[in-house]
């Protein structure tokens, strides 16, 4: 088998495309590979040692995979912040990670100055892509030093923080390896060779969300690491994303539902424009994907649309298509390696059809959240952990989500999981986007409210109202039917589709709270 890894690549192969930049312009394994070594080497004559940590506030591009390497050879954590957050917030994150070195986009001056004023950064820890004042240009990062591989070569790692839909985010800090960074992760490899995807077999890759999110990251870097060109998307757009996949002959991404739901509003005659033909693995993840988009997909592009439930943490599902097809709803059987157990209040195990919080372990993996020992330990039964997710396996071990249990919803005594009555909203021809959620309610605690983006041309009126409910009532339990239904522009959502249902929900709480 050919040797595989970024370096042994472009010394092998120095002129092969790497990456493919949001302008279309094209970046070889020699040229990747030159520019971690300088700034590599740049961060080491900053004084920054292995365990020390680089926070990058970058979109997709050349710059940002050029960083990711630099401290993946160095022993450095790198933090990539979100470039939503506004200065404060990302000051909280240079803070707490301790970050000793800040890099920052041009078009996130604002944000980054604030940041970096707040968390007193000194002026030699900032640089820039592009003019920010006060920044260094990223450029002179390793310029005046010897050419060449850094001094220390050892394994580096992400740092990424949780995205803080509750308190905070905290950011998921794994022990580095002291490995060999010319060896691409064993791991690594592993996981993509769940869906089929191995060195050197032709597989081109195309990143479509920021590469902030710890599954795009690690989907970019490690195609990089198996010999795959990855073209990267500056932001999503549905028809730009088919031109990719015809004219690079795309065959796999990491996508999200709501990139989905985009593609399929897309006019039939511009969905038929383009070969799509060259794809192998679409695989999602991130959020639940209705059931009437995934079946969509799948008729769109056929088989080989495959789903995945995981954690920044550690372990997880994945069903192919055919299985999904089998078993609607379900997002599959733990991997090699991964335990998946569905616990009651107690820790107990609970049995078969059951609901309850989804716990997972990877092997023998470990993990901590920064600064935050009291999280770490409220999340564990052992050395099982879990997101608050709520779900049950059937008897051949497929597991299927139900929803968050923050997000399970109290009325009258009865649970109700919103995640089933917004699955049966997002089917309907005239939504957009929806959320449900709890709201107060003096009798029963809570009641059920639905919140709805229509879809576009769509008047949000009475008449929409009343379809939308009489919809539900077809299809599931009175209790479950929401009690009232409000319309938006936009749901407050993040470009990886994470819903931040709290910006709904809180609202209604606080108004309770004032009439008290």
């Amino acid at each position: 088998m050919r040797a595989h890894g970024l370096w042994t690549i472009a010394a092998d192969e120095p002129d092969r495309t790497a990456v493919v930049a949001p302008d279309g312009s094209r970046l070889s394994y020699g040229e990747l590979a030159a520019r971690a070594d300088r700034y590599g080497r740049g961060l080491q004559a900053l004084g920054l040692e292995p365990g020390d940590v680089v926070a990058v506030l970058l979109p997709n591009g050349t710059e940002m995979l050029s960083l990711f390497f630099a401290t993946w050879q160095t022993g450095l954590y790198i933090v990539p912040v979100n470039w939503h957050l506004i200065g404060p917030e990302v000051a909280y994150l240079l803070e707490n990670s301790g970050a000793k070195a800040f890099v920052a986009d041009e078009r996130f001056a604002a944000t980054a100055v604030a940041a970096a004023d707040e968390a007193g950064l000194p002026a030699t820890a900032r640089f820039a892509v592009g003019d920010i004042d006060g920044f260094a240009p990223l450029g002179e990062l390793g310029a005046g030093e010897p050419a060449g591989r850094p001094d220390v070569l050892t394994t580096g790692a992400p740092m990424v923080y949780t995205s803080g839909t509750t308190g905070r985010p905290k950011g998921v800090k794994r022990p580095l390896t002291g490995d060999d960074p010319n060896v691409p992760p064993a791991a690594g490899a592993w996981f993509l060779g769940i869906f089929g995807i191995g060195p050197f077999d032709d597989h081109v890759h195309v990143c479509c969300s920021p590469l902030y999110h710890t599954a795009v990251l690690n989907f970019a870097t490690l195609s990089i690491q198996l010999g795959h060109k990855t073209v990267l998307m500056d932001a999503f757009d549905a028809e730009e994303l088919l031109r990719l996949i015809e004219t690079e002959r795309v065959t796999y991404s990491h996508m999200v539902p709501t990139q989905f739901k985009r593609l399929l509003s897309l006019p039939d005659d511009v969905r038929a424009r383009y070969d799509v033909s060259s794809l192998r693995a679409m695989i999602h993840g991130a959020a639940p994907c209705p059931p009437e988009v995934k079946r969509r997909m799948i008729e769109w592009w056929g088989p080989v649309v495959i789903d995945y439930y995981a954690a920044t943490e550690g372990g997880g599902t994945m069903i192919t298509a055919q299985e999904w097809l089998e078993r609607p709803g379900s997002v599959g059987r733990p991997w090699p390696g991964s335990t998946i157990r569905v616990l009651g209040d107690g820790g107990a195990e609970l049995p078969v059809g059951e609901q309850g919080l989804i716990y997972m372990q990877m092997g023998t993996s470990d993990f901590e959240y920064h600064h935050d020992a009291e999280k770490t330990r409220s999340a564990r039964v052992g050395r099982l952990f879990t997101l608050g997710d709520i779900g049950y396996l059937d008897e051949d071990g497929y597991l299927y989500l139900c929803d968050r249990k923050a997000d399970m919803i109290i009325t009258g005594g009865v649970n109700v999981y919103p995640a089933e009555i917004e699955n049966e909203l997002a089917a309907h021809p005239e939504v957009a986007d929806v959320a449900v959620f709890g709201i107060p309610h003096p009798e029963w605690g809570e009641e059920i409210k639905a919140v709805v983006k229509p879809a576009a041309g769509v008047v949000a009126d009475d008449d929409l109202r009343e379809r939308l409910l009489a919809h539900v009532r077809s299809r599931l339990a009175r209790f479950k039917v929401p009690r009232s239904v409000d319309f938006v522009d936009e749901l407050p959502r993040d470009d990886n589709g994470k819903l931040y249902k709290r910006k709904l929900r809180d609202p209604y709480w606080a108004d309770q709270a004032r009439a008290i």
